[in-house]
């Protein structure tokens, strides 16, 4: 079992902080928010993760490194506290770049030599969960239950016309279609898919087949994705637990107010922030 986060995009809407920082980088409160992913990931029993990246974003692997001058220096000032927010993940971390910012089905393809056979959760670092059961472990659960590959959704009840929305099976669990981004009033439901996928190595062999056929121009994972619904190899799982979407800077925002309610020391200061500026908002 794999983990792969795909991290190479420009992060163009986090301009100008991420022309230097990786968007993945970028926190929520105090730590970045891959390593909600990463912890995600090992909470779920994953152990080997690969990072899709690209040679804008060093810094990715300059944190995953570890800092020995400075645990050496908590060692010796017994501060346990600080070593253990810069204690490496217990996980094998292995980085590959996409030289061509070609497509999310490109990018996929990168890695598809290092999964030796076995199924992997893939995830997109804009969406975080969080709640008692990880996400991934929600996947490896119904994938143990269907054999299937397995997207994450989420009810959405307004306007689904930017997301990609599947069009469930009567049973409740597989999926019989999938569209990106539907006309309004054209969505086959409101169950939209979200940055968390497993798949199986059935998949990673489509993805293969149809770069074949692929002509110029960016290449998505979404060809391999409608080869496996039509092979009726494809289930949904409704997420659960509390989504954060930080893929545009109000989502952004949002996170951090999220993480300040829930971070005893950080809501006194947001709750006397409103009182002082209710007039205002």
């Amino acid at each position: 079992m794999k983990g792969i986060i795909v991290a190479a995009g420009y992060g163009t809407r986090f301009l100008p902080a991420t022309k230097t920082v990786p968007k993945e980088l970028l926190p929520i409160g105090i730590t970045p928010s891959i390593a909600f992913i990463v912890k995600e990931f090992v909470d779920s029993g994953i152990q080997d993760i690969i990072i899709i990246s690209s040679r804008r974003k060093k810094a990715l692997e300059d944190y995953f490194d570890r800092e020995i001058e400075l645990e050496a220096l908590f060692e010796r000032e017994a501060r346990q506290d600080q070593l253990r927010k810069i204690l490496p993940f217990d996980a094998h971390i292995t980085f590959v770049r996409q030289m061509e910012m070609r497509g999310t089905g490109h990018a996929l393809m990168q890695c598809a030599n290092l999964l030796d056979g076995e199924f992997s959760i893939v995830a997109y670092p804009d969406d975080i969960v969080l709640g008692p059961k990880p996400l991934a472990r929600q996947l490896i659960d119904m994938y143990e239950e269907t054999g299937k590959c397995v997207l994450a959704t989420i009810l959405e009840t307004g306007d689904v016309s930017r997301y990609g929305v599947i069009d469930p099976a009567p049973d409740g669990v597989g999926v019989r279609g999938f569209i990106e981004k539907p006309e309004k009033g054209k969505e086959p439901s409101h169950e939209v898919s979200i940055g968390r996928y497993l798949y199986t190595p059935r998949f990673f062999e489509w993805l293969e087949e149809g770069w074949k056929h692929h002509g110029s121009g960016e290449y998505y994972h979404t060809y391999a994705l409608q080869k496996m619904i039509s092979e009726g190899k494809v289930a949904f799982s409704r997420v659960q637990g509390q989504r954060l979407d930080t893929g545009e800077p109000a989502g952004y925002f949002e996170a951090q107010l999220h993480n300040a309610l829930n971070d005893p020391s950080l809501k006194k200061v947001l709750a006397h922030f409103v009182e002082e500026h209710k007039n205002e908002l």
